[in-house]
């Protein structure tokens, strides 16, 4: 049986650090961080999603200061906002909710977040200093993987590693982790051929390809390590990932839940971005370093 990549019992663990230093802080600083979250329409999935954000926020001490647009605000207005949320001294990270509403687009309003503000590592700017190896804040679900990945002793050193997946969101910043981690490290994708000779020589196989339960046995190395970073909601009920656990489990030395896996810690990575740049900004120690890859 699989060891089980415990999402849920992580983020837990890291709300702990976190609120601990935000309680050690705030009352010098003289304000807690603040996140604010911006999300255009009424999305459904969005909507879970900033709830949990927000209920995250207040179970470690963070303000949130979310804005809630109509899915026709002019672009113009969107970018206002953004603006607006970069000047506010109160708030230390900055996540717009994607996907956002149709003829609405994404890149100029992500570009317009102040790249220090940056909460979900999206910014140009901050996939350069991934890229670079410098300082900054990290895409929050290649971050959140990696630290699972440490969490449980596995260490991508001298590993391979298979990254099912380019999106900017995910795949190509989950290569570059992977890579500054001394992985030797293949992307593959919709077009890549024989995705089986790929997979079947992974030691580290992360799933980001959005097609539910694409992957199973068949493309998995007995005792490799699989990250499930696909959440589906099945037509029958219940959630599924890109990987057919049920499959994996028996041959995969570790494998990632769905639910409870991956998703926890993109949330508690967010928090962290947002707790970081707050203690950047007040020139305080944070004893986060471990989790910044």
């Amino acid at each position: 049986m699989a060891l089980r990549l415990d999402g849920k019992a992580l983020a837990k663990e890291v709300e702990g650090r976190l609120g601990a230093v935000v309680l050690a802080a705030a009352s010098s600083v003289g304000r807690p961080p603040g996140l604010a979250v911006l999300r255009v329409g009424d999305d459904p999935a969005s909507a879970v999603y900033v709830a949990n954000k927000e209920k995250a926020c207040a179970r470690i001490g963070v303000a949130s200061y979310g804005a809630h647009l109509p899915a026709k605000t002019p672009p113009a207005e969107v970018l206002k906002t953004i603006q607006e949320l970069n000047a506010d001294p109160r708030v230390d990270g900055i996540l717009l909710q994607l996907p956002l509403p149709d003829g609405l687009d994404e890149t100029p309003l992500l570009q317009a977040i102040d790249p220090e503000k940056d909460a979900d590592g999206l910014h140009t700017l901050n996939l350069g200093r991934l890229l670079k190896g410098e300082p900054g804040p990290r895409s929050c679900t290649p971050a959140g993987v990696m630290a699972l990945l440490k969490s449980n002793g596995i260490d991508p050193a001298g590993k391979r590693a298979v990254v099912i997946g380019r999106s900017i969101l995910v795949g190509q910043p989950m290569a570059l982790m992977l890579q500054a981690a001394n992985a030797t490290v293949t992307v593959a994708h919709s077009r890549t051929a024989d995705l089986l000779a790929h997979t079947r020589n992974a030691d580290i196989l992360v799933v980001a390809a959005g097609r539910p339960e694409m992957i199973g046995s068949e493309h998995v190395q007995p005792g490799a390590a699989v990250v499930d970073v696909g959440i589906h909601r099945k037509p029958e009920g219940g959630l599924c990932g890109d990987v057919r656990s049920a499959d994996v489990e028996s041959i995969a030395a570790a494998l990632s839940p769905v639910p409870g896996g991956v998703g926890p810690m993109t949330v508690t990575m967010l928090l962290v971005n947002t707790v970081v740049a707050w203690c950047r900004r007040h020139d305080l120690e944070h004893g986060l370093d471990d989790l910044i890859v």
